[in-house]
């Protein structure tokens, strides 16, 4: 398989505007899930900061995220790449790896429920949205 850098670039863009808006929708109840107050998220000197750190993180991460889910969609298309077969493998891959790594991390660290709902529906939006755009492109 020839890895389409466009594609990659496309679908992790698209992933990380998605996950700005999600969370920029539901960051205080995502703050509120996650028991963190404004304070527990300001800088030195109580001044809020984008978090640059975290946001390269997720960067990466989607970029890999896409990268990975590009080979699968390539590998398990046998009637042709489509929009449609990148979201399956998109939903596939989340309700096998992501969702239940999730549930289970929460549990352990006794999160609420709703923290798992918020960041396992951003990852099922990430991984919809990756499948679609590598459907399109590969």
């Amino acid at each position: 398989m020839k890895i389409d850098w466009l594609a990659i670039a496309a679908a992790t863009g698209a992933a990380w505007v998605f996950g700005a808006a999600w969370y920029g929708i539901l960051g205080q109840r995502w703050m509120t899930a996650a028991g963190l107050t404004d304070a527990d998220l300001a800088g030195p000197g109580g001044r809020h900061r984008a978090p640059i750190i975290p946001m390269i993180v997720s960067l990466v991460a989607g970029f890999v995220m896409a990268l990975i889910l590009a080979g699968v969609i390539a590998h398990t298309a046998k009637k042709g790449v489509t929009v449609n077969a990148g979201m399956l493998v998109g939903a596939i891959c989340w309700l096998g790896f992501v969702i239940t790594t999730l549930a289970t991390n929460h549990a352990y660290s006794r999160a609420k429920p709703s923290l798992t709902v918020i960041d396992g529906g951003h990852w099922l939006g990430v991984l919809l949205i990756q499948g679609a755009v590598l459907g399109a492109l590969l």
